[in-house]
């Protein structure tokens, strides 16, 4: 099944917002709902195809001479277009499809795919990896364009299997296009898990996560996805790469490294191996208070410094507490009860004694940093709830309300003045935009000498969401590079962060990345715009195309 086109996963799931919030954004946000239904996709215009019969016979002939995997139709492009950014979100609820792909190719396997590049190259034609489409950072519409678009989507749906799994050692082989709980599913078959479990769990793909440098919910206990991956195959228009033969090594540096959050400007990732564990026979998630967010960072880092360390570990400060989005399913719930303080979820897995042993342990540090147990129903609601924050937004929009998230991470002595300063930022460029938002935040990974730290601002649209939005996320960007934070610690780079990530890095990185590019991607095709600046060239000064060996893929 297919995403909503104009908005998050499956329209099945989503829910009205409760009396008790639409109230909120009546009257302290002025939320006012929008005149106008989202247009719907039999009405959309959607621009022909600019791609010429050479080329599709040629992208055709890549997969295996199958018309039906080079798709040109309105609806398929229509569902290729831009990610689940709310600005992409906007866009599309008015029909805007200028980004739509020329074509969307559908490969079967590695070959297929540096087949695919081969005719890209040939026919001077820009591609975009496409997985889960969950991008919220501007990493699925291209660049550099001139004109309508004229790029390849290659969609890696069909790219999805479990092609080996390794019990002596623990490790799995996973194709690209493998969602997330497909890819569960097929562990758990065999006993294992990856652990793996971001807000876009749902729908996003193994490929996806390596390429962005994901971090899921329980990554205090099984790491980021980067912490995960052993080996992984890249098809670039120069061939393949292959990277990581053993799960250290001192031979040079680390080129997995380099393909990760790579987000398909290098090449295409074919397939990942990456460490499973063993299923957990328990798994249990509660509830914790603290005073202040100031106080329940300093139990945080206890745990996360000196243990035991959770396998989920986060925090919400006092808006988000008192609005109850720490728990998405019972959003509102606790503007009723007037909760104060802030809500920790606080969560274990393993053996039933290892869990035990690890919970009274967390519990005796929690308390001596002036944590109060709230028990396991806090926990276990938002365990129940995790993934609904994405249909809460559209819920939201459809009330004419703006909504959108941003993130960060810093060192633990720089938390508190990177918290003020996006707040601040955030609050003042909207509150003179006429929008005066409300701004939630928490701590939603944790390592030993840092933790991230999670936004979400709500305001009411104005005249120009857009506009509003654009102005704010450039002063929370601003503020992050100035108060000492990464632009990005898990969403990705894409053309919204591009231009901060440049500064993050510096010229002399930049530089580095670029010469990168040169070797792997001369013609500058994939993903341009995407992670580096810079226009692709015009299509009479690519290279070659350069004849290559097929790649021995399992």
């Amino acid at each position: 099944m297919d995403m909503l086109w104009n908005g998050w996963g499956d329209p099945a799931s989503a829910t009205p917002l409760p009396d008790t919030v639409t109230g909120v954004l009546r009257e302290l946000l002025g939320v006012k709902p929008r005149g106008t239904a989202p247009v719907p996709l039999e009405e959309i215009g959607v621009p022909a195809s600019p791609l010429d019969d050479a080329a599709r016979r040629a992208l055709e002939t890549a997969v295996g001479d199958r018309p039906e995997r080079v798709r040109t139709d309105a609806g398929t492009r229509v569902r290729h277009t831009r990610g689940k950014s709310t600005p992409d979100l906007l866009r599309m609820r008015t029909g805007d499809t200028a980004d739509a792909p020329a074509a969307v190719v559908l490969p079967d396997d590695h070959d297929e795919v540096l087949a695919v590049l081969d005719a890209c190259a040939r026919h001077g034609l820009p591609l975009v990896p496409f997985g889960g489409g969950t991008s919220v950072v501007g990493g699925l519409a291209p660049e550099g364009r001139s004109g309508p678009a004229r790029f390849v989507a290659l969609d890696l749906r069909h790219m999805n299997r479990l092609l080996d799994l390794d019990e002596v050692s623990r490790t799995a082989t996973l194709q690209p296009g493998l969602r997330a709980p497909e890819a569960e599913a097929l562990l758990a078959e065999r006993g294992y898990t990856l652990g793996h479990f971001p807000q876009s769990y749902e729908w996003a793909t193994i490929g996806g996560f390596a390429a962005t440098r994901s971090s899921g919910q329980a990554s205090a206990g099984y790491g980021r996805f980067d912490e995960m991956v052993l080996g992984l195959t890249l098809a670039t228009p120069e061939g393949t790469l292959d990277a990581g033969r053993a799960p250290r090594s001192a031979a040079g540096p680390d080129l997995r490294q380099l393909v990760l959050g790579s987000e398909g400007a290098f090449g295409v990732i074919t397939s990942v191996t990456v460490r499973v564990r063993p299923l957990p026979e328990v798994r249990r998630h509660e509830g914790w208070r603290f005073a202040s967010f100031d106080a329940g960072a300093a139990a945080l880092r206890r745990l996360a410094q000196d243990g035991p360390r959770p396998t989920v570990l986060r925090l919400s400060d006092e808006t988000e507490t008192l609005i109850g989005l720490a728990r998405p399913d019972a959003i509102g719930a606790s503007l009723e009860r007037q909760d104060a303080g802030c809500l920790a979820v606080v969560g274990f897995e393993g053996t039933g004694e290892d869990t035990t042993h690890r919970r009274e342990r967390a519990a005796a540090v929690l308390r001596e940093c002036g944590g109060t147990f709230a028990g396991d129903e806090p926990g276990e609601r938002w365990a129940h709830g995790r993934y609904s924050a994405p249909y809460l937004r559209d819920s939201l929009l459809d009330a004419g309300a703006l909504a959108e998230t941003l993130e960060t991470a810093t060192y633990w002595s720089k938390i508190p003045a990177l918290y003020a300063a996006v707040r601040d930022a955030l609050t003042g460029t909207l509150t003179e935009a006429g929008t005066p938002p409300l701004v939630m935040c928490h701590i939603s990974h944790v390592y030993e000498n840092g933790a991230s730290l999670y936004f979400t601002v709500v305001s009411a649209q104005g005249d120009d969401p857009l506009a509003h939005w654009s102005r704010a996320k450039h002063a929370a960007n601003e503020a992050i590079l100035t108060a000492g934070g990464t632009i990005t610690h898990h969403h990705g780079v894409g053309t919204d962060h591009r231009d901060w990530y440049v500064r993050e890095a510096g010229p002399l990185g930049v530089a580095a990345l670029r010469a990168v590019k040169r070797s792997l991607d001369p013609a500058g095709l994939l993903s341009p715009g995407v992670l580096l600046p810079g226009d692709r060239p015009a299509h009479d000064a690519l290279p070659p195309p350069v004849r290559r060996t097929t790649h021995p893929h399992p």
